[in-house]
């Protein structure tokens, strides 16, 4: 495994860590670890398995985690008004995270792929399905 870079990636433009496994000419899956965590933490016996089973597995860090873009000049969110429903100090989204997904698959070359996620990851995989079911 090589880590590699994509620059540019999706509407915000960022660069996005990633790492790639198997057969390129394999179904891929993409696999978007939760907050806080970087693509180092899916086990690689895990990788290991979906490769046997004749997968294509594309791991990343998403934005702010790991060696992805950081937005080190955001105000800090106000986490009480998230929580009532008002999302106006939130830097970014579960949709603007999956618009990083999306964005690294295109830059990929990938026109659709299986979507693995764990925590946020897995909301991130659901805002996906939900607003590009077609990836």
């Amino acid at each position: 495994m090589t880590e590699e870079f994509a620059s540019g990636v999706g509407p915000a433009r960022i660069d996005i860590a990633l790492e790639r496994f198997g057969d390129p000419a394999a179904p891929p899956v993409l696999l978007i670890m939760g907050g806080g965590a970087q693509m180092i933490w899916w086990p690689e016996g895990f990788i290991d398995e979906l490769v046997r089973r004749g997968l294509y597995v594309i791991r990343f860090d998403s934005r702010d985690i790991g060696r992805s873009s950081h937005f080190a000049d955001a105000p800090a969110p106000d986490v009480r008004a998230a929580m009532t429903g008002d999302f106006s100090t939130a830097s970014y989204t579960l949709s603007d995270m999956a618009e990083d997904s999306v964005g690294l698959l295109d830059a990929l070359e990938i026109p659709s792929a299986h979507i693995v996620g764990a925590s946020l990851g897995g909301m991130v995989a659901q805002t996906i399905a939900l607003e590009h079911p077609h990836r």
